[in-house]
């Protein structure tokens, strides 16, 4: 206890300071213009709204209520989930800002470098610990995981592409490429709507069929989108491309990088595609055995109660009065 904290409430603040100072050196020399600097914004902005989220309903003791009447899984899984994702967008800040912004005579931006690394280490350890206290749940299991990573890496394409095509003329932008955009901004929807149906208990209320199924047809379908976007973005985007100046050649590194994570992210959907189809699979075997069970169950009491008949004693007519026969 540190002035009355915890130290999940202490961690709390220290990624409530890292995260707005990295988001306030850069906000002096105004708006940013590269779509890079744009996305580590909005990364430490996420960071900031996460941690003090977290630490007003902790602190206010409101996460028992919405474990109890929202969430379909504890408030440490929810936790853990955020802590993973704040984690995962804030390592990639760090490396893109690094790699683009932070130079020997920069020294705001290396002190907003170093910001956003304190930020990530804090999230991380907190993360850890988190994930100690909840080994089980959704968005802090490897199935959540592989969702939300989806939809984290399409949001890096995103950005990617908008560098890419930021300021070029319209004879560069090939109907093969504009299909590779339809991909990610078609697959990205589902991916997000399908996290908090995970999550919340109404729902349940109004699900016409089986999640699993659903996520299952979501992943075929985004799978095969994916495998066209594979192989067209580099055989149109790599076509006719030279690198005869500054400006092309930035333009060839955001090539290569949405065509990296074009491939990454076919490989986490179709990671998930095969999971889905295990738990598919484990998951009928269970039904028709339970079935059975029940059936088997009933059918021994059915027969019993059909052999029962009333029986009366009879005295008199050539019997003992301790003999009973059947009352036709």
């Amino acid at each position: 206890m540190l002035f009355g904290l915890s130290l999940s409430q202490s961690f709390r603040i220290l990624q409530m300071v890292f995260c707005a100072l990295a988001l306030i050196i850069p906000m002096f020399r105004g708006p940013m213009s590269s779509p890079y600097g744009i996305w580590c914004e909005f990364v430490w902005v996420f960071g900031l709204i996460v941690a003090v989220v977290v630490f007003v309903i902790e602190k206010c003791l409101v996460d028992k209520l919405i474990e109890l009447l929202v969430l379909k899984h504890s408030w440490n899984d929810l936790s853990c989930g955020l802590n993973l994702l704040s984690s995962l967008m804030l390592l990639s800040a760090c490396l893109i800002y690094c790699t683009v912004f932070v130079c020997a005579t920069c020294i705001a931006d290396i002190i907003c470098a170093i910001a956003s690394i304190l930020a990530l280490g804090v999230y991380v350890v907190d993360t850890v610990m988190l994930k100690l206290k909840c080994p089980e749940g959704y968005l802090s299991s490897l199935r959540g995981i592989l969702r939300f990573s989806q939809a984290f890496v399409a949001c890096l394409i995103f950005t990617a592409v908008y560098s890419y095509f930021k300021g070029v003329e319209n004879q560069f932008r090939p109907g093969g490429l504009i299909w590779c955009i339809l991909v990610y901004v078609v697959c990205f929807p589902p991916t997000v709507v399908v996290i908090p149906s995970h999550l919340q208990k109404c729902v349940d209320l109004l699900r016409c069929c089986d999640l699993n199924k659903l996520e299952l047809v979501l992943d075929v379908v985004a799978v095969a989108l994916y495998v066209s976007a594979a192989i067209l973005w580099p055989v149109f985007g790599y076509k006719n491309n030279k690198r005869d100046s500054k400006t092309q050649d930035y333009r060839f590194h955001d090539l290569n990088l949405v065509t990296v994570l074009t491939y990454v992210n076919l490989g986490l959907y179709l990671a998930d595609f095969i999971w889905t189809l295990i738990v598919l699979c484990k998951k009928s075997p269970v039904h028709t055995t339970s079935d059975t069970q029940q059936q088997s169950d009933t059918i021994p009491f059915i027969s019993m109660a059909s052999w029962q008949f009333p029986v009366t004693p009879v005295t008199g007519c050539g019997v003992s009065s301790n003999e009973t026969t059947l009352c036709k």
